[in-house]
C-alpha cells in the first residue's frame, strides 16, 4: 500500500475525517506533528505544537528529516500531516523531498472546506493556539496546498485525491477518502 499522506490547512477536519476511515479499515495513523513535537521539545525544549512553527526555518528541516525516518519504519501507515505550514518567514513545505523519500506515499488525500467554514471552525477550537488568518489567507493556503500536493505527486508517483469536508457533512467526507484506504 505504501504510506497514505492525508494533509489540509489547520481547522479544516482532516484529523476527524481521518480518524474515521482509519477505524473503518484498521489502519493505524501517525500524526506526524506529534512526532515532530516529541523530537522538538527533547532537543529544543518547545513546549507545544503550536511553538515549532516559530523555530528556525533550518531546525524545523531537522526535526523534519528525523520524524520522517522515524515514521518511514512503521510500514504502512495514514501520515496525518500538512502540505504547507504557515511560519513567520513564510510558508513552509510540510513534505520536502527528504520527507517524500522516507514516506513513499502512494497516495495523497488533500482534505478541503470552504474557507469561512474552516474560519469558524478555528473560531470555536479553544483547543489549539492558531495564528490568526482571515478567510482570505485560508483560501490562498489552500491553493498553496493544491499546488503543493501536484508537486509532491509529480516527485513520487503518488496520486492525489481531494476531499470535501462541509459542515455538518462528515460522513459525505468519510465516503470519499474510504476508497483511497483500501
Amino acid at each position: 500500500m505504501g504510506a497514505i499522506v492525508v494533509t489540509g490547512v489547520p481547522g479544516v477536519g482532516k484529523t476527524t475525517v481521518m480518524n474515521a476511515a482509519a477505524e473503518a479499515k484498521k489502519l493505524k495513523i501517525v500524526v506526524f506533528g506529534t512526532v515532530m513535537f516529541e523530537i522538538a521539545s527533547k532537543a529544543h525544549k518547545v513546549k507545544s505544537r503550536d511553538e515549532m512553527r516559530k523555530l528556525p526555518p533550518e531546525t524545523q528541516k531537522q526535526v523534519q528529516r528525523q520524524a520522517a525516518r522515524e515514521i518511514a519504519y512503521l510500514g504502512d501507515v495514514i501520515v496525518d500531516t500538512h502540505c504547507t505550514v504557515r511560519t513567520p518567514k513564510g510558508y513552509l513545505p510540510g513534505l520536502p523531498a527528504w520527507v517524500l523519500e522516507s514516506l513513499k506515499p502512494s497516495v495523497i488525500v488533500l482534505v478541503e472546506a470552504e474557507p469561512t467554514e474552516i474560519f469558524g471552525r478555528r473560531a470555536r477550537d479553544a483547543t489549539r493556539e492558531r495564528d490568526t488568518e482571515n478567510v482570505q489567507d485560508i483560501a490562498r493556503h489552500q491553493e498553496l496546498n493544491r499546488a503543493a500536493a501536484m508537486a509532491y505527486a509529480t516527485l513520487t508517483g503518488a496520486t492525489v485525491k481531494v476531499v470535501f469536508n462541509h459542515d455538518n457533512r462528515v460522513q459525505e467526507a468519510i465516503q470519499q477518502i474510504l476508497p483511497v484506504v483500501q
